[in-house]
């Protein structure tokens, strides 16, 4: 199966949170040599927050550890872009053709272009976040994690 994780699971990773221990124990990341795939835009938003919160050397390394360990997915592509698009417009209840089925639901851009990027690789998604939810079986497959049951 293939995953794209979501930059809060990242974080959790890099934390070494029980979250992340949850996920490897339920996903085998780590104990199957797998390379869950990231987005481009999540290493920038990595990087902006390493940045924003003035982290030392140690943990930028950590950071940059764990990057190549996974596998980057460059979003300027055609297909990417396109799926951008098509789950912009169905989020704002404007794809024709398509009906949302409920009012629009406005989305960050960077997690527009992150779940296009799972959309084109058939990728499972893997969050904290529960703005994707209207996109579950319509565009990705998403898993939500609780990061309250796993403190």
């Amino acid at each position: 199966m293939t995953y794209l994780l979501d930059t809060n699971i990242i974080l959790a990773y890099l934390k070494k949170s029980a979250l992340a221990i949850f996920i490897d124990e339920q996903y085998g990341f780590l104990k199957n040599d797998a390379k869950p795939f990231i987005s481009a835009v999540t290493v920038g938003e990595l990087w902006s927050i390493c940045l924003r919160n003035n982290w030392g050397e140690k943990r930028r390394d950590i950071l940059v550890n764990a990057l190549r360990q996974l596998t980057i997915v460059d979003i300027n592509i055609e297909p990417i872009v396109q799926e951008y698009a098509a789950i912009d417009a169905f989020s704002q209840n404007k794809l024709v053709g398509r009906p949302l089925g409920t009012s629009a639901r406005n989305m960050g851009k960077n997690d527009l272009w992150i779940v296009a990027t799972a959309s084109v690789l058939d990728a499972t998604l893997i969050t904290t976040d529960k703005d994707f939810d209207h996109l579950h079986e319509q565009f990705v497959e998403v898993i939500w994690l609780d990061p309250d049951k796993h403190k």
